[in-house]
């Protein structure tokens, strides 16, 4: 049996990240367990600093006793070269969001595949899954790809500001599904006239970064549509999907389960999923 440790000292780096609420999350749930948890945000954007500060960082977090850390968006992959040992998933999935410090070791694991997949079988049951777009091809983008990959979808096209981003993500896919699953988009009209669902793992729609990630007028009534972002809940995207008649799912679940995931590797200890939902919707 695990034994229950006294405290947890976690944080999350990433750029503009104040209104996170996975602090919350973690807090909460260590009060819940009778273990006293403390989370901090790390924000880059508020720090004046880029991911290249990610080495000072990590060493400081190490050296002051932090159990470990979470990492967001620019720092996803920019992370790896930094750390001991990966898991077998942010192997595959070329991402890390959560990194462990211990034995003096540095282990990274990914969160975000395993968090958009039960957001996935919760949200959207028994949704077409033949032809599917996803926008963003990043860190969060990757571990979005291969779940949904994992979840049946048989044909991936993937766009990317960078195309040379998606087409390197739809090659490591197609590694590890099989020839043909994945493949970078290049022309995104006759791409969304054929498919069925439309996954955004881009930051276009947060708060901070306002507007949709395509044309409003590509959408049509038969897609499905899946957010990442939770803040805001309701997305431009969403809201434009949603009144024409589109099954749609937001970012709540992923966030909630990345964590729940997050807290067991922080902690030992099994997390009580529900109990996470239920506050993370308190939070408004």
């Amino acid at each position: 049996m695990i034994a229950k440790p006294n405290s947890i000292l976690a944080g999350l780096i990433g750029a503009g990240i104040q209104a996170s609420r996975t602090p919350a999350m973690h807090e909460h749930e260590g009060d819940a367990q009778g273990i006293r948890c403390l989370y901090r945000l790390i924000d880059l954007d508020k720090l004046g600093l880029s991911s290249e500060a990610l080495p000072e960082l990590l060493s400081a977090a190490e050296r002051m006793g932090f159990t470990g850390l979470n990492i967001t968006f620019p720092c996803k992959q920019a992370i790896i070269p930094l750390l001991d040992e990966l898991s077998a998933e942010a192997r595959g999935i070329g991402a890390v969001n959560t990194v462990v410090f211990k034995d003096g070791k540095r282990i990274g694991h990914n969160t975000d595949c395993l968090g958009f997949a039960e957001g996935f079988r919760r949200g959207l049951p028994g949704v077409a899954r033949e032809r599917v777009v996803q926008m963003g091809a990043g860190g969060a983008g990757a571990a979005v790809a291969h779940a949904l990959l994992q979840a049946g979808v048989r044909q991936l096209t993937v766009f990317d500001v960078e195309p040379s981003r998606a087409a390197d993500l739809a090659a490591n896919l197609n590694a590890s599904f099989g020839a043909g699953r994945a493949a970078a988009g290049s022309d995104l009209p006759a791409a969304m006239a054929e498919a069925q669902g439309l996954v955004n793992t881009t930051p276009v729609g947060m708060a901070k970064l306002p507007g949709m990630p395509l044309p409003a007028e590509l959408l049509h009534a038969d897609l499905w549509v899946a957010e990442i972002i939770y803040f805001p809940l309701e997305t431009e995207l969403l809201r434009t999907a949603r009144a024409l008649g589109c099954l749609t799912l937001d970012g709540s679940n992923m966030a909630v389960f990345q964590a729940v995931k997050a807290f067991e590797l922080f902690s030992g200890l099994q997390a009580d999923a529900g109990r996470m939902m239920a506050h993370f919707a308190s939070l408004g």
